[in-house]
């Protein structure tokens, strides 16, 4: 029986999925001992909003709950293209901290296609996919051809990404806001089609296509990666770009592609959320979205498994949006992210918690093989 106990410890998946709530647990009480030093009046239901996110807001109403659920997952379905996106480049040895600006890139191509060019949401997703892929590959090339870490170009183009769509998209601007013009009002053949799914959320009409196609790609990554040559191929670069050279690899092509796919991965996610009408763009913002970093914590809280990412995308989705609920007269209006922020923070350490799981474990085995030993001899 305590063979069997081990066995199930020493598995990856079991050890990923207590690492994560364990993370997950200290996140929420460092989170609520923030609450209580700031006003320990309104901590316990502060914390308990954060986790409740539409449950809360929606209060007795079961079709607000079901919509807000909805919500919650149109977003989380583009955090997890994110989470994707850092996972994917992780597996081969990369980090692409760039998933933010790819994100961007996504979100200003499939806009700008449909309020610019009046095209259907087919070709303004292609378009998000291609140049953003185009993005990641250009870091690709750097680190390739010139051995530019991947981190240095990915940040600088983060911001030179911003700025260029903030340019662009201030064409296509509401003339009264400085939001992009809503696709409703303005093209309705870019917004993806639903297909009944709004029918399974109360009628939510930002549910759209876009949510089984992340799950879709989710799954198709998977297989990508552990069950094809390219994939082994791209894995064995990223251990050792010169043993896969010597191998017969194009180590150069393969760095390239990675960062295409992950960039690509991004701006997929841009393209779902911005083409189901959720938000519009606002052109003069000054900062990168959120769902590009927020994908770095997602992808490890997920144990760098792209199944995992699906479930660990929708909890990180859900705190932060259930942190905007938090009673701003008790606590200011930042409080909700960084609450958020430190659940997320924590969950980084899931590599770190399976390490020392992994130790824990081994030290015991020696210690029970040295009193067999000793047994024996007696």
């Amino acid at each position: 029986m305590n063979k069997k106990k081990e066995s199930i410890l020493r598995n990856q998946g079991v050890q990923t999925l207590l690492a994560s709530l364990l993370c997950i647990i200290l996140g929420i009480l460092v989170g609520y001992i923030v609450l209580l030093i700031i006003n320990p009046g309104g901590a316990t239901k502060a914390i308990a909003t954060i986790l409740k996110n539409f449950l809360y807001f929606a209060g007795n109403s079961p079709m607000k709950t079901t919509q807000y659920f909805g919500t919650t997952l149109v977003k989380a379905s583009a955090l997890l293209m994110c989470s994707l996106s850092v996972l994917f480049a992780y597996k081969v040895g990369l980090f692409n901290i760039g998933a933010a600006g790819q994100y961007v890139v996504g979100a200003g191509a499939s806009l700008y296609f449909a309020l610019k060019f009046g095209m259907p949401w087919y070709v303004c997703i292609l378009a998000a996919v291609v140049l953003a892929a185009v993005v990641g590959g250009l870091s690709g090339a750097l680190k390739a051809y010139f051995n530019v870490n991947e981190v240095i170009s990915c940040i600088m183009l983060n911001w030179i990404s911003l700025y260029t769509v903030n340019m662009l998209l201030a064409q296509v601007k509401n003339k009264t806001t400085p939001y992009t013009s809503s696709l409703k009002s303005t093209n309705t053949s870019a917004i993806i089609p639903n297909l009944g799914l709004d029918k399974l959320f109360a009628k939510n009409e930002f549910v759209t296509l876009g949510l089984p196609l992340a799950i879709i790609v989710a799954v198709l990554i998977w297989v990508l990666l552990e069950k094809t040559k390219l994939g082994f191929e791209l894995k064995a670069t990223g251990l050792n770009k010169n043993a896969a050279k010597y191998c017969g690899m194009k180590e150069k092509r393969n760095i390239i592609l990675t960062m295409m796919i992950s960039g690509a991965l991004a701006g997929f996610g841009a393209a779902i959320f911005y083409l189901c009408g959720i938000e519009e763009w606002m052109v003069q913002q000054t900062s990168v979205p959120a769902m590009g970093f927020n994908g770095i914590a997602a992808a490890f809280l997920g144990g760098l498994n792209p199944i995992g990412t699906i479930f660990s995308s929708y909890f990180i989705q859900h705190i932060t949006s259930g942190g905007s609920f938090v009673d701003t007269k008790l606590y200011c209006s930042q409080i909700s992210d960084l609450i958020s922020a430190f659940i997320i923070y924590l969950c980084g350490f899931v590599l770190f918690f399976r390490l020392w799981l992994t130790r824990i474990l081994d030290k015991r085995d020696e210690k029970l093989a040295a009193k067999n030993q000793e047994g024996g001899k007696a």
